[in-house]
């Protein structure tokens, strides 16, 4: 794994909530935050291709293996890793011509956990 791709991973942990939107109420900035990610991911050809991403063998992909299912140009493509990119949704290493894009767990366990319902106090693991 690369010394980018690590110091993302380790930037996104701090971001991993543990509590659910039905135990507290969501302050300003994350509700910024999250906002954004939500919207990045509303649009469905960037819904898709996070998917791509994330299924795609060794857990990365290069941008040009993203571009052919997609009956969009290859401008339309990057615009939408731009944004996937700047949600914090996923992250990329440019080597050589291409530019390579991995799917940022913490950020998904974040959305993930604030649609939760709130675990048992009893359950290991519990927040």
């Amino acid at each position: 794994m690369s010394k980018l791709k690590l110091r993302a991973l380790r930037q996104d942990e701090h971001a991993v909530c543990c509590s659910p939107m039905v135990r507290e109420p969501l302050g300003e900035a994350d509700a910024v935050d999250l906002a954004h990610m939500f919207k990045a991911l509303s649009d469905p050809v960037r819904l898709r291709l996070l998917s791509l991403i994330a299924s795609h063998e060794g857990g990365e992909a290069c941008v040009c293996d993203l571009t052919g299912p997609f009956d969009v140009s290859q401008p339309t493509i990057s615009h939408h890793l731009k944004v996937l990119r700047e949600a914090g949704l996923v992250g990329s290493e440019r080597r050589g011509t291409w530019v390579y894009y991995w799917m940022l767990p913490a950020a998904l366990a974040r959305l993930s956990s604030l649609l939760q319902t709130p675990a048992e106090p009893t359950e290991v693991g519990a927040c």
